[in-house]
């Protein structure tokens, strides 16, 4: 009885540092990138002495990197410890285990818990898949001299092996990275593990039959997946990553703080069951909003290969400034707000257009989706239409706005938001045939470029990317959030893969 959960990982279109603080709102998409957790029995017999054990066994499985490791889960405090002599551990799965098995703990009457109890007897066997696009081929790609191209990308068996970035020159005890593209792997697999775990224990039935956008089901994956990553990650994080691999694309405004205060407890000695059991029952003050791209219009990532920023290191330079110079911050985060409220309205716009005048809506993106901007206010016949190139326009103005306040905010700060070589490629990406809007997503940097295309453009700019040395992602919009899967996500995986190669 295998349980197969599957999280989507995310680009931050909107809200980048701002979404730190409340009631900052950001916009994140969820991506067809998704990763995957399996958990099933360890033992099929429990043994007839297993009755008197005070310990069970919890093996992890990381195919792509070829790694595997045993531990020990103690059933009386729920302690998790390493047994097996594996260099390199993963954090993230192990606060996932203890807190996912504290909250059926939490939620439990004394029959649940006795089953619960027989079923940790048999141990847990968890399995950690993640979909290519997570991680950089690009290195693999330039090696054996394919062309910077999603062709190339596609050629790629499903959950290829990962491979290391180089050590750094020195080499001194730098442990080796693996490349990643941005997309907010370890929150994606947190959740997969958290919700593959608590549907095996019974805590939720995630079955396409209860699962409906306000499920109480989701809300728990949501929090315990919270709590599982900020613990591992060591701070309370601003959370949009972890709320879009539970709920898929939405408007996000961060919870407050303090409803974590509990964790902290949980290092002060005070029962793992009783810190879950006042962080379920705290105030969740989260919000979100219903929000996905306009109809024909498809997000584009694209890898520029000048090797990844440190996130934290960037955010942490823009606390310093907001601190030395309060008034300008304020006044910049204040426009920086308003642009990105624009860029929403007009989105929403789009989609009510959409909704109302399909015929005129669709006419508009398919003619601007062959011209750059400067030519689309020539397109329309018709008030209709005109109301839709408006609002494309609008959006492209607010997207520039951000642009600007965010560059600003960089230089201020001493950190590269948007570098110079990121600002020349977004503006040759702006001016291409057919597409909206460009930027760097979340906290900017190195990592990543977005685009968001109209109609069929989306193959164009890849190719135009692609000689410009940026290497065209497979991933899309899916505003699909946290799921249970059927089958094995190997097969599941090749047989969309297959499906998926049919770029011109």
């Amino acid at each position: 009885m295998a349980v197969v959960a599957s999280a989507p990982g995310k680009v931050l279109m909107t809200g980048g540092y701002l979404i730190l603080e409340r009631p900052n709102a950001g916009i994140v998409l969820s991506t067809n990138a998704r990763f995957y957790a399996i958990v099933k029995p360890l033992y099929e017999e429990i043994k007839p002495d297993s009755w008197a054990w005070a310990w069970t066994d919890v093996r992890l499985t990381s195919p792509q990197l070829s790694r595997e490791s045993m531990y020990k889960l103690s059933l009386k405090n729920l302690m998790l410890q390493c047994v097996s002599s594996s260099e390199s551990r993963n954090p993230f799965v192990e606060q996932a285990v203890p807190y996912a098995i504290a909250a059926a703990h939490a939620l439990f009457d004394k029959d649940k818990k006795d089953a619960l109890h027989k079923l940790l007897l048999q141990g847990l066997d968890i399995t950690i898949l993640g979909c290519n696009d997570f991680y950089s081929y690009r290195n693999q790609i330039e090696a054996r001299g394919l062309p910077l191209t999603p062709e190339s990308l596609a050629a790629l068996p499903p959950f290829t092996s990962i491979t290391f970035n180089a050590e750094e020159e020195n080499g001194q005890n730098c442990k080796p990275e693996v490349a990643k593209t941005g997309l907010g792997s370890s929150a994606a697999m947190t959740t997969a593990v958290i919700a593959a775990l608590l549907h095996y224990l019974g805590v939720v039935d995630l079955s396409p039959l209860s699962k409906n956008e306000g499920s109480a089901d989701l809300d728990v994956v949501h929090i315990i997946a919270q709590t599982a990553h900020c613990i591992a990650q060591g701070k309370i994080g601003s959370g949009f990553d972890v709320s879009s691999a539970v709920y898929g694309s939405h408007r996000y405004v961060r919870f407050s703080p303090d409803v974590l205060s509990s964790a902290q407890d949980a290092l002060n000695g005070t029962s793992l069951q009783e810190v879950m059991a006042a962080i379920l029952k705290g105030k969740w003050d989260h919000e979100r909003t219903k929000f996905s791209l306009p109809p024909s219009m498809n997000l584009l990532l694209g890898e520029p290969g000048t090797g990844g920023s440190s996130t934290p290191s960037m955010v942490g330079a823009v606390k310093r400034w907001q601190k030395s110079d309060p008034a300008k911050a304020q006044e910049t985060w204040k426009k920086l707000s308003e642009a990105n409220s624009k860029l929403e309205i007009q989105f929403n716009i789009l989609s009510k257009l959409a909704e109302e005048n399909w015929n005129a809506y669709k006419c508009v993106i398919d003619i601007c989706s062959k011209q750059r901007s400067e030519k689309w206010i020539e397109q329309s016949t018709e008030p209709s239409q005109e109301a839709v190139v408006k609002a494309l326009l609008g959006a492209r103005s607010a997207m520039v706005e951000i642009r600007n306040l965010m560059r600003q905010m960089g230089e201020a700060a001493g950190v590269p938001i948007e570098p110079e070589s990121q600002t020349r490629l977004l503006d040759a990406t702006m001016d291409m045939e057919g597409v909206l809007l460009a930027g760097v997503p979340g906290a900017g940097g190195f990592d990543a470029v977005f685009a968001v295309t109209l109609g069929d453009s989306g193959s164009n700019v890849a190719k135009a990317w692609s000689s410009l040395n940026v290497l065209a992602l497979l991933v899309r919009e899916d505003p699909r959030g946290v799921s249970l899967e059927t089958g094995d996500p190997i097969i599941k995986e090749i047989t969309a893969a297959v499906s998926t190669v049919h770029i011109e």
